[in-house]
């Protein structure tokens, strides 16, 4: 798959897998910033990243940056729809400092992972019954 990608700055790098068979890329900082304890920031990469029609770019934590720097995305997932692509809309991660320090986080640094996944149109089908039996709500399997 082939993404059009457009750097704000010429002197960063592209983003890129970590290894052959890793199924994202590494998103990295543009820019040195601190996030303070407890705090949310939103963290620029420096890239506008054109995902295809029928596909989304979703942002996700690397396994390491909770453990080893006390950061997560903080909306879980980032979703980046296909139509987010203009000149400047750079693609940004939201950390929440989950540490009771600030963190500081310097242009380069690895802070998530993208990647692209389909995103099929659905349309609804109302319907007046479902027919499956009901489960018991939200941690009920296996009880």
């Amino acid at each position: 798959m082939r993404l059009k990608i457009k750097r704000l700055d010429s002197s960063i790098g592209l983003p890129e897998p970590a290894t052959a068979g890793a199924a994202g890329f590494d998103l990295a900082a543009s820019v040195d910033v601190e996030i303070p304890a407890r705090g949310i920031k939103l963290v620029g990469t420096g890239l506008v990243i054109g995902v295809p029609d029928g596909y989304f770019l979703g942002i996700f934590a690397r396994s390491s940056t909770p453990l080893k720097r006390g950061l997560m995305v903080a909306n879980g997932v980032g979703i980046i729809d296909a139509d987010y692509c203009g000149p400047a809309d750079e693609i940004k991660i939201q950390l929440i400092n989950v540490s009771g320090q600030p963190v500081q986080v310097k242009r380069g640094d690895r802070l998530a992972q993208g990647v692209v996944l389909p995103c099929p149109r659905i349309e609804w089908e109302e319907v007046a019954e479902m027919v499956a039996p009901t489960r018991g709500g939200f941690g009920s399997t296996g009880q």
